[in-house]
């Protein structure tokens, strides 16, 4: 951890202020609030790195949540650099600067789950979620794998809106391809409820349906509700039950949710990823008893 007087110096480093001015002209980061609210959030929990030392941690990795030195994470943690891993650049005292590692880059003891901002376990291998993308390809939803932190799992957006003639919505998944095989598969189902919610507007082509506006918090407890239906039927154990809890409690109320679409969509996002395995009935004779 570094001293006062190391991140004093840090600071006032003209070299430092200089390289933080280009950092933000280049990358044109922190424009908007949200941004600029997460990277003080950021600054905040990263209290082992001097305030500037995180903002580049940060910069360099968007939604990382712990970093340390190979000689912390090997004397503290007993765990060791990935080969291959990409280190990343903090200025340092004498240095000019140091290496470090995200967690995500190390192997070793196992670390406690509260460590992880995501947690899943379960039977999903990276072969099948591999075998998810040109699944969902056939509904024209574009999976991306971003070399992101811990702190960021995934995202769907829009890249093209549906026309008046009826052609598809385009979409673009993105994914954090460092996160295990169970979390991606927790992602994946969290995003496309979002999807099939109606969260994202309407879709003719996916049968999704036009819904009203609704809070940040309904909009996430109906997603994280899919979420958790869609990895508990597949044998994934994820943190759902907690975050649901807690939605529930701070936010918002199962009542200000529609189960019948959670429902649905569950179906839906079961359906897209090859996972139904429903039970089939014969067709009806037209005879009645």
């Amino acid at each position: 951890m570094q001293t006062e007087w190391e991140q004093k110096d840090l600071f006032e480093s003209e070299a430092a202020r200089s390289l933080l001015d280009q950092l933000l002209s280049d990358s044109r980061l922190y424009t908007r609030t949200k941004d600029y609210k997460e990277l003080l959030d950021f600054v905040v929990r990263l209290r082992n790195f001097a305030p500037f030392n995180a903002m580049l941690l940060q910069v360099q990795k968007p939604g990382l949540s712990y970093a340390a030195s190979t000689w912390d994470w090997r004397e503290r943690f007993g765990r060791t650099p990935k080969e291959g891993a990409r280190p990343l650049l903090i200025l340092w005292p004498f240095g000019p600067i140091a290496l470090v590692y995200d967690v995500m880059d190390t192997e070793g003891k196992e670390l406690p789950q509260d460590v992880s901002a995501f947690f899943a376990q379960g039977s999903i291998d990276e072969n099948r979620i591999s075998s998810f993308v040109p699944q969902m390809a056939k509904k024209n939803i574009e999976c991306c794998w971003l070399d992101t932190g811990d702190q960021k799992a995934g995202a769907i957006r829009i890249l093209e809106r549906e026309t008046k003639d009826k052609e598809p919505t385009f979409y673009r998944m993105n994914i954090n391809r460092n996160h295990g095989a169970a979390v991606q598969f927790a992602t994946l189902a969290h995003e496309l409820g979002h999807l099939f919610l109606g969260h994202l507007g309407s879709d003719q082509f996916l049968s999704v349906p036009k819904r009203a506006a609704m809070k940040h918090a309904q909009i996430e407890l109906e997603a994280e509700s899919v979420a958790f239906l869609v990895c508990a039927r597949n044998g994934v154990k994820s943190k759902s039950e907690t975050y649901l809890s807690t939605y529930v409690t701070d936010n918002t109320t199962v009542n200000d949710v529609d189960l019948y679409q959670i429902m649905r969509a569950a179906g839906q996002v079961e359906a897209l990823l090859g996972l139904s395995a429903h039970t089939k009935y014969d067709r009806p004779t037209g005879k009645s008893r």
